[in-house]
């Protein structure tokens, strides 16, 4: 028999502060800030990053007074060192959860995972494994599945291969083209994203190997 070793991941109670990672228009994001002015999601949303300057996400963030910063990929001799400079801008708004949102680097500083470690999650256009990488609903289309969705994981050292959080199913049967395909799926990561951010308030995450489970707070 196999053994794992289990992680337990504690946050503060109450608010916790969140930081986001996103590299385009943020709508992910977007979601995630309509929850918090509606009330759905009980998070302090403390900064916004970008490595591209041009993100509709920064202009999403300074719209809704949320700190936001473009810590550009180009400036840094290697990826580690853009890992670490984004890495330091979450400590300095003591960021508990962090959250990649259509972020399209991989992570790959040591130092920025094991400190996040159960901290980091990622939503990812496909049901993990399947199709696993930056085109996922593009290669769901041609692969010709009927039924594709979206994955919710931690994220680890490997490529979209973190514990699993969350999964959706969404038909895509009817779909005449991969942009249909990405529009269905984002309809639902709106819905999806913003209640996983919203459980980590409410609740922690327990990693035993592969599973994932969750235990809500006790009641006060």
């Amino acid at each position: 028999m196999k053994f794992f070793k289990l992680r337990e991941h504690k946050l503060s109670m109450g608010k916790i502060r969140v930081g986001v990672l996103a590299s385009g228009r943020g709508s992910d994001f977007q979601s995630i800030v309509d929850g918090v002015k509606g009330g759905k999601v009980n998070v302090t949303m403390s900064v916004l990053i970008s490595d591209n300057p041009d993100a509709k996400a920064l202009q999403i963030a300074r719209e809704n007074n949320i700190p936001a910063f473009s810590i550009e990929r180009g400036k840094y001799l290697y990826r580690e060192e853009h890992d670490n400079a984004i890495r330091k801008k979450l400590e300095e708004f003591n960021v508990e959860l962090v959250v990649l949102a259509g972020y399209m680097r991989l992570i790959t500083d040591r130092k920025f995972l094991e400190d996040y470690k159960g901290r980091i999650i990622n939503i990812h256009p496909a049901l993990l494994p399947c199709f696993p990488g930056t085109h996922a609903q593009k290669d769901a289309f041609n692969y010709g599945v009927k039924i594709s969705g979206y994955t919710i994981h931690f994220v680890d050292a490997s490529p979209d291969g973190g514990p699993i959080i969350y999964q959706e199913t969404v038909d895509i049967s009817s779909c005449k083209t991969e942009d249909e395909v990405s529009s269905k799926i984002l309809e639902r990561e709106h819905v999806g994203l913003p209640m996983i951010v919203n459980s980590f308030s409410k609740g922690r995450y327990i990693i035993e190997g592969r599973r994932v489970r969750y235990v809500p707070n006790p009641a006060p």
